[in-house]
């Protein structure tokens, strides 16, 4: 297996990524640098469509992280898109039965696994090397369902026992909001959640994924113990931010002090 994130997942073994919003082919390059095992772009809450995703691919491409893509839904259309562009995973949102998670797994998967279309693409190199990616990708390909509701979480076990789902990665904005508390990420009723899903992905063997939006010692460290493996550090345009408001929030404590 050539993919080294998918291995990860399989062996449940931490792996450490982050997340993609800004649509251009820059952000990919410098995060691509950093030592990411794998980069996820967003293409269900940003600008970001398929052509966006295959130029931040081609900004990842040999710099070492593993391209996924949050996929905008659980179509078997822009499930296969992204992986013709170059993904080697998919992060599948609002996946609430497993007979959903068995359409996102079909939908990424050659026959007779699944029903993914044929086509000569960037994933092949243009026909190139056609029989050797065919051959390989229903091995190489990561499935990752997200976890964003109430029933979704209810379905935990069964989702899980979908053969082709790897892994699971929690949304717990959505599933704030499913669970009547919108925005409340730290709330008993989320932590009690998250805690279910993690025991589940230990009990049946798949790997768990959260995102640490601000990594902090305490939240990385909690994370882990938690159980997740598959981590997100942060965004982009998260780091953009934060970045400029620090350079400038020191220029502004400097230009005091020498003022005074």
């Amino acid at each position: 297996m050539k993919n080294p994130v998918r291995r990860a997942l399989l062996e449940r073994r931490i792996t450490l990524g982050s997340w993609l919003q800004v649509n251009h082919p820059v952000s990919a390059e410098i995060l691509a640098e950093c030592g990411f095992d794998w980069l996820a772009t967003d293409c269900e809450h940003t600008d970001i469509d398929v052509g966006g995703f295959a130029q931040l691919a081609r900004g990842m491409y040999g710099r070492g992280p593993v391209p996924f893509a949050r996929v905008r839904e659980n179509d078997t259309l822009a499930i296969r898109q992204m992986l013709d562009m170059g993904a080697q995973g998919v992060l599948v949102p609002l996946v609430n039965t497993p007979e959903e998670a068995l359409k996102a797994v079909r939908a990424a998967k050659y026959p007779p696994r699944g029903i993914r279309g044929f086509c000569f693409s960037r994933m092949n190199n243009f026909g190139r090397d056609f029989e050797e990616y065919v051959k390989n990708a229903n091995d190489e390909i990561a499935v990752i369902v997200m976890i964003e509701s109430k029933q979704a979480v209810d379905s935990i076990d069964e989702i899980l026992a979908v053969d082709g789902v790897d892994g699971i990665f929690i949304g717990p904005y959505d599933l704030s909001g499913s669970l009547g508390i919108p925005g409340q990420t730290s709330h008993p009723l989320i932590l009690e959640s998250c805690a279910k899903v993690s025991d589940a992905c230990r009990r049946l063997g798949k790997s768990a994924g959260a995102h640490v939006v601000i990594p902090t010692p305490e939240a990385i460290e909690k994370t882990i113990a938690d159980g997740f493996t598959f981590i997100a550090l942060g965004i982009d345009t998260l780091f953009l931010r934060e970045g400029a408001t620090a350079a400038l929030n020191l220029a502004k404590a400097v230009n005091s002090k020498n003022s005074a």
